[in-house]
């Protein structure tokens, strides 16, 4: 399935470059917010088919972001519920369950794995198209 949108949203500038880089190659279309404030802000006017979300940045962080996402889409009774898969450099049990509990639907460590990234969105029904 080429073409899947993706919203990134991760402060460090080598990790969008990186992520956006290797994803690219595998026919993702990607936006990249700095901040949970600038993705929300994109999500107003674009639909993603994924969103992977640091957990620590300024401004607002990736639990905060993920918590605003899914109130604004109880507010507007949207079945289509994103799918965000945290991104963090901890890998603690706790971290990952934070992660859910604040409504992520996947959790992975830094740094960034395609090949664990490929399996979780499969879970998702998408797949990753061959380099």
């Amino acid at each position: 399935m080429a073409g899947i949108k993706l919203l990134l949203v991760e402060d460090n500038v080598l990790n969008q470059k990186l992520i956006y880089l290797t994803l690219s190659k595998y026919g993702f279309k990607i936006d990249i917010a700095n901040n949970g404030r600038e993705a929300l802000k994109l999500l107003e006017d674009k639909k993603y088919d994924i969103i992977l979300m640091d957990l620590m940045m300024p401004v607002m962080d990736g639990l905060e972001t993920t918590r605003q996402i899914r109130k604004n889409e109880k507010k507007s009774g949207s079945v289509n519920r994103n799918i965000i898969i945290g991104l963090t450099a901890n890998t603690y049990d706790s971290d990952r369950d934070r992660c859910i509990k604040e409504g992520m639907d996947e959790y992975m460590a830094k740094p960034f794995d395609v090949e664990r990234f490929g399996e979780i969105i499969n879970n998702f029904g998408f797949e990753m198209s061959t380099v």
